[in-house]
């Protein structure tokens, strides 16, 4: 890559410090997204596959918090918990 095409800074504790915020960015951004999806009666596969993940990933990483946040899952069937 060519330096115009690299947005990196030159210092790499702040190239790294840079990656760390977007992954912080990126899992608020899926949080809200997922909790979003959920709440308009979204199933876990059809999250699961906009995300690119399983359905076992997606539930794993989110179903607690989502509980906790009072969203009604679904269930296999269509049926709403």
């Amino acid at each position: 890559m060519s330096g115009a095409e690299n947005p990196l800074p030159h210092d790499p504790a702040d190239a790294l410090a840079a990656v760390a915020a977007l992954r912080r960015l990126a899992d608020q951004l899926e949080d809200a997204a997922v909790e979003q999806a959920m709440r308009a009666g979204w199933s876990w596969p059809q999250v699961s596959e906009a995300l690119g993940v399983t359905r076992q990933a997606v539930h794993k990483k989110h179903a607690k918090r989502l509980i906790a946040a009072g969203v009604q899952l679904r269930r296999r069937g269509n049926e709403r918990v």
